[in-house]
């Protein structure tokens, strides 16, 4: 064999493993990257909030997500949508990452439950969670904190410190709050004691407090950083275990839908509050005017957009029909106008029911006062234009009828006899006359009095004017 024969055939081997390692790396497929989803909670946790956590979760499922990432920024909210978050949660086929983000963020009352429900707990720097105590809907007063190791010596102590049947409600409400988030810590294995705490107590942490508690499993920097400290990590979904593989996983943002926007403005509280108004005046502008079309549709659709809201959102009734009795006494006021008695009596219950109507204590669920002061303010001043106008028409001059010819001036047209007859020009009308004083024509005269068709006249004051 030739030496350069010889050269090629020991390149040749030596490349066939090199081949081979390529050929069998080309033939398989690379490993797909695993996708991510984010939802983000910010705000108060209310309707709007439940459906778009439910309706986000099951599209990144269906999208093959790997696991949700759910980013929470919230003062608190209602409890039945909290819950339904959190049923939504446990209930998802993949595991839910709850981090407090950005820097300066909250998990406060209802965020503090939800924070517990996840898989992984997580917290960006300078941010704090807790103040859980429930408040009592319905602008009641706040649940009294149990007093600790106080225990009643005898019967009649423990007679003495029954508790009233408020105070039982609120008790109770209290208590199921405890179990509740207490249960959610046993499942992830974290502090319970705490947690009940921040029930009982109002208790908060901040985020490196909370990793040092066991409240939270690590504080995260971002997203990316979250996503690296709890790959590894073993958790739990549903009834099987799961370790995560989420490093360097792609993420994608899943935004609310139309509706769900649509439902986040129209259940904000101010924004109902003034829809209701938009359409009881409304209402009330079609019945004082038939006819005009536009305000009684306007009118039609606010009341019934506000009152689908209303009833999502924890109403004080009482304070509703005091805002309907109000509004009712301000249109009767303004349909017959008196001494200002129902309008005055209105805009006191207008007032009051606004202010009671969401004044719950839940975190962003109450009417802002200052929209409430800007309605009160106008009407305010509505009822005393009513009122300036009815005492001004009470003391102008009568413009028609018998009351408005009497003390009339006029001019005579033709001459008359004393006690005789003629003609007079008054208010542009003609007019015949009886004088009992003898006129020439041209004399100004004032009428007296009225006889059917004829009117008595007598000679009118040089410095008369007409009234």
């Amino acid at each position: 064999m030739k030496r350069g024969s010889r050269v090629a055939w020991i390149v040749l081997c030596c490349m066939l493993p090199v081949l081979a390692a390529l050929a069998a790396s080309t033939g398989q497929p690379a490993a797909p990257r695993s996708m991510v989803a984010q939802i983000a909670l910010d705000g108060p946790i209310g309707p709007a909030a439940a459906e778009y956590f439910d309706d986000a979760s099951k599209r990144a499922v269906a999208d093959g997500a790997a696991a949700i990432v759910l980013r929470l920024d919230t003062p608190g909210g209602l409890a039945d949508s909290m819950r339904q978050i959190i049923a939504g949660m446990l209930a998802s086929p993949v595991p839910v990452l709850v981090y407090v983000a950005p820097q300066g963020a909250r998990a406060a009352s209802a965020g503090t439950y939800i924070l517990y429900a996840g898989q992984i707990a997580a917290m960006a720097p300078a941010t704090h969670l807790g103040a859980a105590t429930p408040v009592a809907l319905g602008g009641g007063r706040p649940m009294p904190l149990p007093k600790p190791g106080r225990q009643p010596a005898s019967a009649a102590t423990a007679a003495q410190d029954e508790t009233p049947a408020d105070d039982a409600e609120s008790q109770k409400a209290m208590n199921d709050a405890i179990a509740y988030i207490r249960s959610l810590a046993q499942l992830r294995g974290r502090n319970a004691t705490w947690a009940e705490q921040a029930v009982r107590g109002a208790a908060t942490l901040t985020a490196s407090e909370a990793a040092q508690q066991q409240v939270i499993d690590f504080v995260a920097a971002d997203v990316a950083e979250l996503l690296a400290k709890a790959d590894g990590h073993k958790v739990r979904v549903g009834d099987r275990e799961v370790t995560l593989q989420l490093k360097g996983a792609s993420v994608r943002e899943y935004a609310p839908g139309a509706r769900t926007r649509f439902l986040a403005i129209i259940t904000n509280p101010t924004i109902a509050y003034l829809l209701l108004l938009a359409g009881i005046f409304g209402l009330a502008l079609e019945a004082m005017h038939p006819g005009a079309m536009l305000p009684g549709i306007a009118g039609g659709i606010s009341l019934l957009v506000g009152l689908y809201a209303l009833q999502l959102l924890p109403v004080n009734y009482a304070g509703l029909a005091l805002m309907a009795l109000g509004v009712g006494l301000l249109v009767a006021e303004a349909a017959n106008p008196s001494v200002g008695a129902f309008g005055v009596g209105g805009l006191v219950a207008f007032v009051t029911g606004s202010v009671m109507l969401m004044h719950t204590g839940v975190p962003g669920y109450s009417v802002n006062l200052g929209v409430i002061a800007g309605m009160a303010v106008g009407a305010a001043a509505l009822l005393a234009l009513i009122v300036w106008l009815v005492f001004r028409a009470r003391r102008a001059h009568q413009a028609t009828g018998d009351a408005a010819l009497l003390a009339d001036i006029g001019e005579l047209l033709e001459p008359v006899g004393a006690g005789g007859e003629a003609w007079m020009l008054v208010r542009g009308e003609r007019w015949r006359v009886r004088s009992g004083t003898a006129l020439p024509a041209g004399t100004r005269v004032r009428v007296v009095s009225r006889q059917g068709l004829l009117l008595r006249v007598e000679p009118a004051p040089a410095d008369a004017t007409h009234p």
